[in-house]
C-alpha cells in the first residue's frame, strides 16, 4: 500500500490541492485559492520527475505508472497552470472565481486518472468526474448561450457515457474482470471485443471531441468564457486520447479496432477543417480546429502495439498541441472573438501578430515548429503500422488546414478603421504571459525535439 501511494503521489497532491482550494473558496478567499492551486500543481509536477522511466502498476493493476501516464502529468499539469492564469485574467473578481479553480483542478485529476487507467472502472470514473466539472464551467457566465451549451453538453455526455458503460459490460462478461490487461482473453471472442471497443470509442470520443461525437464542442466553446474554452480544448482531450491508447495496447492484435480508429480519424480531420472554413467566430473556428487535431492524435493511437513511435508521437504532439492551442486562445482573449476584431492586429501589435501566426502555422504543421514535429512523428508511427493511406489523407487535410488558419492570418494584416478593443474584464499582463509561454514552447519543442524524444522512455 505504501509503495502504491508513493507511485501515485502526484495525483494525491492534485487531489489535496483541490480540497485546499475549495476550503479557501468557502472562506471567500479566491486569491488564496488561486495561489494554492498554482503551487499545488507545480509541486505535483516536480514530484512527477523522479518517476520518469518507471514501469509499474498500483492498487492491483488498476492504475498504471508508465510512459503515457507520467508524461500526461508532465504535460497536463503545466498546461493547467497556464489555463489558471487565463481564468484568473478573465474571471478574476467574479462571484464564483474560486469555484472555477476547484473545478479545473478536479477535471485535471480526472484527466490524469484516464491517462493512467488500467481498469475500465477508472475510465468511467475519469469521464464522469471530468464531465461534471466541465458542465459547470461551461455554464459559468449564466447567459442564455452558456446555459444552452452546458445543457447540450450534459445531454450528450449522459448518452455517450451510458452507451460506454453498457458496452463495457460485454467486456466484463467476456473476461470476468474489469482490468484492461485481461482484454487479451477476448481474442477468441471478436464480437465481444468489437462491441466493447465501439462503446469505449463513443465514451472517450465525446470527451476528445472526435467526429461524430463532437457536436457539443463548438457551442460549448462559444458559450463558455474563452479561458474555459482554452482549457477544455486541451486537458480533457489529451486525457481521453491517452486513455484510448491505454485501452488499445491490451486489445487482441487480430481485432478490427485499428480500422475503427482509422475511420474516426478520417472523419474528424476532414469534417473538422471543412466546418471551420465557414466560421466567422474565431472561437468556433478553433473549436472545429480542435476536432480536426483530435483526428491527428488517432494516428498515434492506431500505431500502438505496431510501432515504437506510437507513444513518442502521442507525447510530443500532446505537448505541442497544448502549447499552441492555449497560446492561440490566449490571443483570442486579448483581441476578440470575431474575425473582424482581428483586422489590422498584426500591424498595430506586431508581437501579437507574430505569435498568432506562429501558433496557427504550427497547428497546420509547418516546419520547424512543434506542430510539424508532432505530426511528422504521428505520420511515421502510422506508416510503420501499415496505414500509409491514412497518412496521405492526413497530409491532404494539413493542406486544407492552411486555408482555415489563413482566415485568421489574412485579416490580421488588413487595414481596419477600428482599434483593437480588449474587454475590461481581461487582465492583459496574465494573458501576455500565457501566449508568450506558449510561443516559447511552440518554438522550443520544434527545435529541441530530439532532446525531448531522448527523455521519453
Amino acid at each position: 500500500m505504501a509503495n502504491d501511494l508513493a507511485l501515485m503521489l502526484p495525483e494525491i497532491i492534485v487531489l489535496l490541492t483541490a480540497i485546499a482550494a475549495l476550503v479557501a473558496e468557502m472562506l471567500r478567499q479566491p486569491r488564496v485559492a488561486f495561489f494554492v492551486s498554482i503551487t499545488g500543481l507545480a509541486v505535483a509536477t516536480m514530484l512527477t520527475l523522479p518517476l520518469l522511466g518507471e514501469q509499474a502498476t498500483a492498487f492491483s493493476d488498476t492504475f498504471r505508472i508508465d510512459t503515457l501516464s507520467i508524461w500526461a502529468k508532465l504535460i497536463l499539469l503545466p498546461a493547467t497552470i497556464l489555463s489558471l492564469l487565463l481564468v484568473r485574467a478573465e474571471l478574476g473578481g467574479s462571484a464564483r472565481e474560486g469555484t472555477a479553480y476547484v473545478l479545473i483542478i478536479m477535471i485535471t485529476l480526472a484527466s490524469l486518472i484516464m491517462a493512467g487507467a488500467g481498469d475500465t472502472m477508472l475510465l468511467v470514473l475519469g469521464i464522469l468526474l471530468a464531465g461534471l466539472g466541465s458542465f459547470a464551467l461551461v455554464a459559468y457566465p449564466r447567459t442564455d448561450a452558456a446555459t444552452e451549451a452546458a445543457m447540450k453538453y450534459f445531454v450528450f455526455a449522459s448518452v455517450t457515457a451510458g452507451v460506454m458503460i453498457f458496452g463495457l459490460t460485454y467486456w466484463f462478461g467476456g473476461t470476468g474482470s474489469t482490468l484492461l490487461s485481461e482484454l487479451v482473453i477476448l481474442e477468441k471472442s471478436p464480437a465481444l471485443a468489437a462491441i466493447g471497443f465501439i462503446a469505449v470509442v463513443i465514451g472517450l470520443g465525446y470527451k476528445a471531441a472526435l467526429v461524430p461525437f463532437h457536436f457539443w464542442a463548438p457551442d460549448a466553446y462559444e458559450g463558455a468564457p474563452v479561458s474555459i474554452a482554452a482549457y477544455l480544448s486541451v486537458i480533457p482531450k489529451v486525457g481521453a486520447i491517452f486513455a484510448l491508447a491505454q485501452v488499445v495496447r491490451d486489445l487482441p492484435v487480430e481485432s478490427a479496432w485499428q480500422w475503427i480508429i482509422a475511420a474516426v480519424a478520417v472523419l474528424s480531420m476532414t469534417y473538422g477543417y471543412l466546418a471551420a472554413l465557414g466560421q466567422q467566430n474565431v472561437v468556433r473556428l478553433l473549436a472545429y480546429s480542435s476536432v480536426a487535431q483530435a483526428g491527428y492524435f488517432l494516428l498515434g493511437v492506431i500505431a500502438v502495439g505496431s510501432s515504437p513511435l506510437a507513444f513518442e508521437s502521442l507525447i510530443v504532439f500532446s505537448a505541442a498541441y497544448a502549447a499552441m492551442n492555449l497560446g492561440a486562445f490566449a490571443i483570442v482573449m486579448q483581441v476578440g472573438r470575431t474575425l473582424e476584431a482581428f483586422k489590422n492586429t498584426g500591424r498595430q501589435f506586431p508581437m501579437i501578430g507574430v505569435a498568432m501566426v506562429v501558433f496557427l502555422i504550427s497547428l497546420a504543421g509547418i516546419p520547424p515548429l512543434a506542430g510539424f514535429v508532432g505530426k511528422f512523428l504521428l505520420f511515421g508511427a502510422a506508416m510503420e503500422a501499415g496505414f500509409t493511406w491514412l497518412v496521405v489523407i492526413a497530409i491532404i487535410n494539413s493542406v486544407l488546414s492552411l486555408a482555415v488558419y489563413l482566415r485568421i492570418v489574412v485579416p490580421m494584416y488588413q487595414p481596419s478603421e477600428n482599434e483593437v478593443i480588449t474587454t475590461d474584464t481581461v487582465t492583459i499582463p496574465l494573458v501576455r504571459q500565457v501566449w508568450f509561454a506558449g510561443l516559447l514552447l511552440t518554438v522550443l519543442i520544434g527545435l529541441a525535439a530530439q532532446f525531448l524524444l531522448g527523455s521519453i522512455s
